[in-house]
């Protein structure tokens, strides 16, 4: 009888393809593990002793008597505040750094140098190449930025109502940096680098467009963002003003027929000047329509969800790129097939 010899499928490529890129990427790996495990510890300083130090602070300068010396932890009080806005400022600028991380170094070196191409023919497939580049790094940011947030928001949380300048729920960036948004905005700033790479081949120019890419979409997102969800609507009479706090989408006047017509200045009557131009616009009084504090989470959400969806049909780009290129280009070096003859026995 014959038998004909095969090599044996490559079962832990795979594992050897991530330690190889973990290996290349060390730096990158050293610097996000340093910057959240850095910045975990700093909200957890911030969310326990700065939060208790500066409530405290306050306690005491609102309890000061009117024209009279007061003794409280002013220290304690810009404590807070500091390290409140460098902590928010790094959790802000996790897209940039990963869109432009990814379009200088995920790709855009590789393509640039020539790696790529040679890494595909040493028995490494480009969706297996492409595959790893983004899979490690997509559940590293993912895990590292969701980290950071969650501890933001509770750091936030503690916060709230108990220290007089801690900032509102929509203040922008306490918004975008205690909730899943900022997660979703990491990943699709991901794949635009790394898509970015490999369209423009060259890293600086790529590591530029990307971070202008992920700046663009997030204006995007910051427009889009409050008619994502339905709003609520507070309404007022004459000489009064609709009570609500939160995200304000609409103001305007009501009239006598209960339409609400939107209005860019004068939406109340506190100027006498507004009450003579609401006189002639016959209004009978005021709405807003607004997000309120319950509608934090689906704001966070819904466009999350959508960010989501946009960064698949990237991936699937980058990966229709990747094969497009690759077509009719050798995957595996030539081999000559090994055969040997038995006998019968």
């Amino acid at each position: 009888m014959t038998a004909t010899l095969s090599a044996p499928a490559p079962v832990t490529a795979a594992p050897r393809q991530i330690r190889w890129l973990l290996r290349l990427h060390r730096p990158a790996v050293y610097t996000w593990a340093l910057l959240v495990v850095g910045g975990a510890g700093t909200l957890l300083w911030l969310w326990g002793p700065l939060t208790d130090a500066a409530a405290t602070a306050w306690h005491d300068y609102d309890a000061c008597a009117p024209f009279r010396p007061c003794r409280y932890d002013q220290d304690a009080i810009l404590r807070y505040k500091d390290v409140y806005q460098y902590t928010t400022t790094l959790i802000l600028a996790v897209p940039f750094l990963t869109a432009a991380w990814a379009g200088a170094a995920l790709t855009g070196r590789e393509v640039e140098a020539g790696m790529v191409r040679l890494a595909w023919t040493q028995g490494v497939s480009p969706v297996r190449w492409l595959t790893s580049r983004l899979a490690v790094p997509a559940l590293l940011i993912t895990a590292g930025t969701g980290l950071l947030a969650m501890l933001h928001h509770v750091a936030w949380s503690a916060g709230d109502g108990r220290i007089d300048t801690a900032k509102r729920w929509y203040d922008v960036a306490t918004f975008y940096s205690g909730g899943p948004l900022i997660v979703a905005l990491a990943l699709t700033g991901l794949v635009i680098g790394a898509l970015a790479g490999l369209l423009i081949g060259r890293s600086l120019v790529a590591l530029c467009a990307s971070a202008l890419s992920v700046a663009a979409l997030w204006i995007a997102v910051q427009i889009s963002l409050p008619h994502l969800w339905p709003t609520v609507t507070g309404v007022a009479g004459r000489g009064k003003s609709p009570t609500h706090s939160g995200i304000t989408v609409e103001e305007g006047i009501v009239t006598a027929t209960g339409a609400h017509v939107p209005a860019s200045t004068c939406a109340s009557d506190a100027a006498a000047g507004c009450r003579s131009l609401n006189d002639q616009r016959h209004a009978v009084g005021f709405y807003a329509d607004y997000h309120p504090y319950s509608h934090y989470w689906p704001l966070h959400l819904v466009p999350a969800a959508l960010l989501l969806a946009l960064t698949a049909v990237l991936t699937t780009l980058a990966f229709w790129l990747v094969h497009h290129r690759t077509t009719g280009t050798p995957t595996h070096p030539k081999t000559t097939p090994a055969t040997g003859a038995g006998r019968e026995g």
